[in-house]
């Protein structure tokens, strides 16, 4: 064989190899997974997060067991609204925390049929209401407020104005024939307010929820509600988009198998609220000490 041929062969084969490597990188496996795992191994996943101390807690919670098994996670920081229009339009995939059968009823009934609700909560003993601080040893009742109208200012110092329990709040107040104002702001603003009146020995009413860290670090208390209007024991949901279960089928289930307690929560509360600057440190931390109920989750 001549010089020249063998030199043509050569390079034909080189040129083949290059192309053959080239088509092996090209296509496949879209999850960009080296290990020889399936596509749903990997992808990235969006989670509605709020900033209530349980949203921030289950969130990066989910985050960190999400990532851990290869996922990638955004958290979008939405109110309830938005959050549930993106889900219903499929630009969000997990919303975490529907609260019913009253909070979040109007939410649920209005997006029922664009995304897929939970049928089992993932928390079972929530309560909301007005709430007062202890030494307000005269306002029991929600029908008491009018009666002491001036004392508060006529205010009721409420967080985020598309949350569930704010909508409530406003049929709290025809309801009751309150003559106040439904004050909205931020959660963090609430609560600021809510401690720095309790440090004054100052009046204030607010809307709130259990569970929540306030709880233990001021003295309050909920006010009656005869009529009933904020519900009794509200339950915490989770909801996907459309298509979800399909697009990650193991991340549904164990979204599905999710369950905490009273404790179980508050403990996590408590490690997110310790590292607040890093709140993935402070759900690493709870997953660690709660490593059997975590795989309780995956199975």
């Amino acid at each position: 064989m001549s010089f020249r041929r063998m030199t043509q062969l050569t390079l034909f084969t080189i040129i083949l190899f290059v192309l053959a490597a080239c088509s092996s990188t090209s296509g496949g496996d879209e999850s960009g997974s080296t290990t020889g795992e399936s596509n749903e191994s990997k992808g990235t996943i969006s989670i509605g997060q709020i900033n209530w101390p349980e949203n921030i807690a289950v969130t990066n919670l989910w985050k960190a067991i999400l990532e851990d098994e290869g996922y990638d996670v955004e958290l979008e920081l939405l109110g309830m609204g938005p959050q549930m229009a993106a889900l219903a339009s499929g630009e969000l995939d997990v919303a975490p925390e529907i609260w019913l059968p009253v909070q979040d009823k109007s939410y649920y009934e209005k997006y029922k049929d664009q995304a897929n609700f939970f049928e089992d909560p993932w928390y079972e003993n929530g309560k909301v209401g007005l709430a007062v601080p202890t030494y307000m040893e005269d306002v029991n009742s929600i029908k008491d407020l009018n009666e002491y109208k001036d004392k508060f200012g006529g205010e009721i110092i409420g967080f985020e104005s598309g949350a569930g329990t704010m909508l409530v709040a406003q049929e709290v107040i025809k309801e009751y024939g309150l003559d106040y104002e439904l004050v909205a702001s931020s959660t963090a603003a609430m609560i600021s307010s809510i401690k720095n009146a309790v440090e004054e020995k100052e009046p204030i009413v607010a809307p709130l929820w259990k569970p929540h860290y306030v709880f233990s670090e001021v003295d309050l208390k909920f006010l009656e509600d005869p009529k009933k209007t904020f519900g009794e024991v509200e339950k915490i949901y989770m909801a996907t988009r459309e298509g979800f279960d399909s697009d990650y089928g193991k991340v549904s289930k164990w979204l599905k198998n999710f369950k905490l307690n009273d404790k179980q929560l508050g403990e996590l509360m408590i490690n997110i609220k310790e590292n607040e600057d890093n709140p993935i440190k402070g759900a690493q931390k709870w997953i660690e000490e709660n490593q059997d109920l975590v795989e309780k989750w995956m199975k």
